[in-house]
């Protein structure tokens, strides 16, 4: 226990919450809890991992004062579900895709990742008990040509894109989801110096533009 509250206690995200309350004065504070969107949408396969990586994720980035999407704990009775979804997708600065054995068989989980694709998201990876390579859309999933095209060259960008790997029988659950929750954190901290940045330029047309930080320099700061 002692132990954790040590590498909680050096974890980037206490300093990004510090950040995000010592930066911001109330009125933007407020504006921030009411905006519709959310920061990070988690895409998943219910059935493989809600119970376990995709609920602790949630619970983890909540206690940050970030707002993670997760459908059972996001949406209410009433919601329209792909309204609700694509908005979300829409919305969000970063995509956490838990790919699983039974992911691929779902057209919800390829339809959210070809979304989070297609809007140029931040996404981060995890191969949860699967190899990317074993990524591929069965056939009884999506009989439209263009649909599968589309899910196929998500799923493609996503296997050619750096990410976590957990092997539930012989790895740790608590390692992986704060390995994903620092990574999370760093992309938005990174995201938000560069919409700063990009703003203060926009914002002075007659002034030299400010160049964008890389990301070494960004993370440094924190």
């Amino acid at each position: 226990m002692q132990m954790f509250r040590e590498i909680m206690h050096r974890s980037p995200a206490l300093k990004f919450q510090s950040r995000l309350f010592s930066n911001r004065s109330k009125t933007q504070l407020a504006k921030r809890v009411i905006k519709p969107t959310c920061d990070v949408f988690l895409n998943h396969r219910g059935i493989d991992t809600k119970r376990t990586i995709a609920t602790l994720l949630y619970d983890y980035l909540s206690r940050f004062n970030l707002r993670p999407f997760l459908d059972n704990k996001t949406m209410k009775p009433g919601d329209k579900l792909f309204e609700k979804i694509d908005s979300a997708i829409h919305g969000c600065k970063v995509g956490v895709a838990m790919f699983s054995p039974n992911y691929c068989q779902s057209y919800f989980c390829l339809h959210e990742l070809a979304l989070i694709m297609e809007t140029k998201k931040k996404v981060i990876p995890i191969f949860c008990d699967i190899k990317p390579s074993q990524l591929r859309v069965p056939r009884n999933v999506v009989s439209d040509k263009k649909e599968l095209r589309r899910f196929n060259w998500a799923l493609d960008e996503a296997k050619n894109t750096v990410g976590l790997t957990f092997d539930s029988n012989k790895g740790n659950l608590s390692e992986v989801v704060t390995s994903a929750s620092e990574i999370v954190i760093k992309s938005l901290i990174e995201l938000e110096n560069e919409e700063r940045l990009m703003y203060k330029n926009f914002s002075s047309p007659n002034k030299t533009p400010v160049p964008l930080m890389p990301t070494k320099s960004i993370l440094k700061e924190y």
